[in-house]
């Protein structure tokens, strides 16, 4: 159903893959895209995959949506895990590509609960291991 201030709609696959990262952990991550008036999967990181794998999936001229499980150790040595929501916005994407992903993010942010930190980013440097890591804890 699309949203009346941005136009847009959510496909339920991203509902359903998103469930299936946060509850059975399927995935590391999963990029999203804006197609033809509706958020769409566009790639999905099997759980063997790296931070690398993930960041290496952001096209360098397209803005996406992403969410990330990162698995960390806490200063008292405790296994955790975050679930981070990235808006990926390059610099060198169009201006009109950019405008459509920020007037749509918080409605698309909000159909996926269990999001724990947001990013967002416009070049890789925004969203390295040590800033990830720097908001995890």
């Amino acid at each position: 159903m699309a949203n009346a201030a941005s136009g847009m709609a959510v496909h339920d696959d991203c509902k359903l893959k998103f469930l299936e990262l946060k509850t059975k952990r399927n995935y590391r991550f999963i990029v999203f895209k804006i197609e033809a008036q509706q958020v769409v999967v566009d790639k999905l990181g099997g759980p063997g995959e790296s931070y690398d794998d993930f960041t290496a999936s952001l096209p360098a001229n397209e803005c996406r949506y992403a969410v990330y499980d990162f698995d960390f150790t806490t200063n008292e040595n405790c296994q955790k895990s975050k679930i981070f929501f990235v808006a990926w916005s390059p610099d060198t994407s169009m201006v009109r590509m950019k405008m459509v992903y920020a007037s749509s993010k918080d409605r698309f942010k909000r159909e996926l609960d269990g999001i724990q930190v947001e990013l967002q980013a416009t070049d890789p440097s925004e969203m390295s291991m040590d800033i990830v890591k720097a908001r995890a804890l």
